[in-house]
Order: C-alpha cells, then structure tokens, then sequence
C-alpha cells in the first residue's frame, strides 16, 4: 500500500485508516522492538554489532553489497498504520571549522567542484554529470557522498546517528576512565562529538529547505538537540526557532523553518493539533525590575514574516522523559502553518509575541500518540482491551500490563511471570568462579578490578549504565564480587526501567513492547524462563509445547 507524501506548501489529503492493523512481530533474536498500535520504532542501520565502529571515516568498499537493516534503539512515537515511505524535503546549515576530538581544528572538507565550461551545450551537461559523479565519489566522508549531504535518506540519517551516539558513549567512556585528554577542549562528551562529526561534514541535509525532511519521519524521537542539527531537522542547538532568508523580485525576508516547543514558555494547547507558540526574547519570563517587550526580528520577524505567507514550519515537541525525569526527548510532530499571531502581555509585564500553529490534516499521528500512551502508564481505565494492570502482581518494580486489542483471548494459556532463569535440576560449575576484590564499587580505569580485566581493561558501560563494549560476551560483577549491589558494572542486575507491556498480536500469538524511547546500549530486560533439557523436549513432543 502506496500513500502519497507531503510535499513543500503542500496539504496532504486526509485518508481512511485501517484501526485493526497490528505490526507484525519479529522474532526475540532480532531485538527488533514491537510497539502498540499507535507506536512504531524505525529500525534501520548498517552495523552487524548494533552502533558502527569507531574508524569513523573510513572510505568504503567499492562494490560492496547493501547490508540487511538492522535493529536501532526504539526512537519514534507513531502509528504502525502509517508505514508508507514519505518524499520530503532538506534542512540545515553549512558547515565550518570545528574543534576535534582533542581541540584541535579540523578544516572543512572538500567541496563540489564546479564542471569547466564548453561551447556545446550537450558535451557541457556531459561534463557536469561526469564531474559530480568524480565528486560524490572523491568527497565521500564516511560513506556520505556530497549528494547525500546536501539530501538525505532514512539509511543515512540513520548512519548519522547512530554513530554520532556511538561515538558520544565511548566519549563518556573514557572519560569516565580518565583516559580522555581535556585540556583546551570541550569536556561535554555530547559536544565534543557533534563537533567531531561537524568538522568532517559527516552530516545530512545540510540544504535548507522549507517543508519535510528527508529520512525525518513524523514520530522519530531525538534525545538531544544537537541530534536535530545533525540530521538537518533543525539547525539551531540551542534556539528554538531556525529560520532562511528567500530571495524574491523585489525584497528578501526571512522565513521560518521549524520550531522546537520546550514546555519552557506555556505552549501547550488543548488540541493536540494546535500549538501556541511563544517569541523569542532574552528577558522574557524573568522577573526583572526593567521590563522590556519582546522584539520583532530575528526568529520573531520569521515567524510573523511565515505567518502572512503560510508556508509549511516543522514542529519538535520538547518532552519530559519518562525514565530520566531530568531530561527531556524531542518528537518531530510535522508540518504546521501559522494561523494566527499577536501580542500579549507576558509574567514579567513585556510583551509577549504569541502564534498559534495549527497541524496540516493528512499527516500521521505523533504528539496525539505520546499523550494516549502517557494515559496508558497511568492506568487508564478506559483503555480499549486492558486484560491486567500488572502481569508481574508486584514482583517487577514497574508494573507490566497485559492488553488484547484483537479477540477475546484473556491471555498466554500456561503462563508463569519469572524474574530470571528458573532451572528444574540443581547444578554446578565446572570451574570455580571469582571475584572482584573492588572496594564499594568498581571504577573506570581500574586495571586491578579483574571484572575490568576480564572485559579487555575497559569498563564496559558507561556511568548511566549504557552499554559501550564491543565485545561478545559483557562481564558484569556477580555474587562472588566484593563491590556493592550498586555497583555500575551490575546494570543488568537492576531490573525494568522501562514500562513494558504483553499484548496480542493478529496473527503471530503474544508479544512484548515498550511504551518509552528506549536509548541504545539501553538494558531493556532479562530474558527470562524455564530451563528444560531435551528429554523433557522429547517427552512433551517438541519445542512448542
């Protein structure tokens, strides 16, 4: 099934949409996450071990088949019924010098060349499509071609991210392990890599553009802002209105581009397709003795400059998140026009520019899908096919609901919750097992913590417990360890951190999914059960039993 996308100043038409239709269930091995009805995560990547390595720019192999997509972290807010690709447009900005990896800058990469000029027109385009293939080839940094810079797709805003993220966990890592030289540089490891990444365009959609996003789908989440300049969302890492200047036959102005709604300013609206947006000004909110009004220029002039000609603005929903209540996840809600704009005044007494966005019809849902599944976590009991609050009854710290949206089935026949392996038959190891000698906790950097010995001398999470080794196999302190329970190399001892939920799927029995933007290298839960040997196999008559 084919719908047709969002294109610039375009509004889409409205369709109907089939409410019964379930995602199909992966299989466990995958890891690929499955969401409810109104969720769907984008699962795309193009590295076997989950994140890239950190040769970060290699050139590619020529001739290399396309790797199969891979599982990513479950980052998107949005409806499985709304699967169907979507053109899109660009946004972002050019980039410049930046500071590296150890604060040294790294020059800009190499440009597009301009093809030489001939008298005949034919052999002049012939030129120009020989020269930009040379280039995308020549200029290609780390597998982005200066094509794919300037416009991207979902494989390379992917890649984008996905090593961004990658790179920004080692970055803690080592920082953690004091093994990250600081001096004159930046010390957030968050900043350090977008500004590696920057300084070696390893970017996408640096071409602004007015409209949609493309590789951006409507409900991907972002958990910093930084992520949003990366993939040329929105170019501002700090301001929350990113703007252009166009060019017409008698003046130019700006216009804007996209607006991120941080909660901050009280733009929240009943209607979840309307936004009350508020300007930009340094003293707005405050209270300061010297009031002063907020000015028409800059993302404020853009914003009035879009609302007389009611061109497409993207909208990111700034959000509290669930499992870090000190951060916050951004959601790309779509295209929105600006129907009104005034003045009002604001707490501090100053004037206060205020614009009402209302969403373009047509467009899947995102920001509707988040409240519903907020109501969800707070035990709704309205909720449409909730069997059990808590399948868990207690034994989890979070409680795990049990939901069927598709029969009447009341739920798994012959099913007992476990918190972790259950085995029938008493055994032992073959090998005695130690220790750590660690007092209280296992540090970074530690090389006489055989724990850190045993994961090739590097302290294999990070200090929020995500997860940066390579290796196969994750040693973690166990019952042997004299360290503490707390211990930050015990993370998958510490149960649920995510609100799960078992539901029925249409046509493949029961499934797990979670109803919070799970982080990658993120401990999401033990896979639990009964540990049977083959004869009892046998004597049930197969694995199915």
């Amino acid at each position: 099934m084919e719908e047709q996308g969002l294109c610039q100043n375009s509004v889409p038409s409205s369709g109907f949409v089939d409410k019964t239709r379930i995602v199909e269930v992966k299989p466990l091995r995958s890891l690929a996450p499955v969401l409810p009805k109104s969720l769907q995560s984008s699962l795309s990547g193009r590295y076997p071990s989950v994140f890239p390595p950190f040769v970060l720019f290699k050139e590619p192999e020529e001739s290399q088949p396309s790797p199969a997509p891979i599982p990513a972290p479950i980052r998107s807010y949005r409806n499985p019924l709304d699967e169907e690709e979507t053109p899109h447009g660009d946004n972002g900005d050019t980039s410049s010098p930046m500071e590296g990896l150890n604060g040294k800058s790294v020059g800009d990469s190499q440009k597009r060349a301009v093809p030489p000029l001939n008298s005949c027109k034919s052999s002049q385009k012939r030129s120009k499509k020989t020269q930009e293939s040379q280039n995308d080839s020549s200029s290609s940094v780390g597998g982005i071609s200066a094509a794919r810079r300037d416009d991207g797709d979902h494989d390379v805003v992917n890649l984008v991210l996905m090593t961004y993220d990658s790179l920004r966990r080692r970055l803690c890592q080592l920082e953690d392990a004091k093994e990250l030289n600081t001096t004159m540089a930046i010390k957030r490891a968050d900043l350090r890599a977008s500004n590696a990444l920057t300084a070696r365009a390893f970017r996408t959609n640096m071409r602004k553009r007015v409209g949609a996003v493309p590789g951006v789908e409507i409900g991907d989440i972002f958990f910093l802002r930084i992520e949003m300049v990366l993939v040329g969302l929105h170019g501002q890492s700090m301001g929350g209105i990113d703007y252009m200047t166009i060019k017409d036959e008698h003046q130019e102005e700006p216009v804007a581009l996209s607006v991120v709604s941080s909660g901050v300013y009280d733009n929240d609206a009943e209607d979840n397709d309307v936004l009350i947006y508020s300007g930009q000004g340094e003293n707005f909110n405050k209270k300061d003795k010297h009031v002063i009004d907020q000015k028409l220029q800059r993302g404020n002039l853009a914003l009035d400059r879009s609302s007389r000609r009611k061109n497409e603005v993207r909208v990111i929903r700034g959000l509290r998140d669930a499992v870090n209540k000190n951060a916050k996840i951004y959601v790309y809600d779509g295209l929105y026009k600006i129907q009104d704009a005034w003045i009002e005044k604001g707490k501090s007494g100053g004037g206060v520019f205020k614009y009402k966005f209302v969403r373009l019809p047509g467009q899947p849902s995102a920001f509707a899908v988040w409240k519903s599944v907020q109501k969800w976590k707070m035990g709704s009991p309205s909720r449409t096919g909730l069997i059990l609050a808590d399948l868990s009854t207690g034994a989890e710290s979070i409680p795990v609901s049990l939901v069927n949206e598709v029969d009447n089935e009341k739920g798994p026949a012959f099913f007992t919750y476990f918190l972790s392996l259950k085995h029938p038959k008493p055994f032992s190891l073959r090998q005695p097992s130690y220790g750590c000698n660690c007092n209280k906790a296992c540090v970074p950097g530690d090389l006489n913590c055989s724990c850190i010995q045993r994961n090739e001398g590097d302290f294999p999470y990070t200090a929020n417990g995500a997860l940066v080794s390579r290796n196969q196999l994750v040693h973690e302190c166990g019952p042997m360890c004299k360290c503490f329970p707390n211990c930050k190399n015990r993370v998958s001892q510490t149960g649920l951190k995510h609100q799960m939920e078992v539901f029925r799927t249409k046509d493949r029995g029961w499934g797990l999914r979670s109803l919070d933007p799970i982080r990658a290298g993120t401990f999401i839960c033990e896979y639990a059960g009964e540990v049977i040997d083959r004869a009892k196999v046998n004597q049930n008559g197969g694995y199915n039993d």
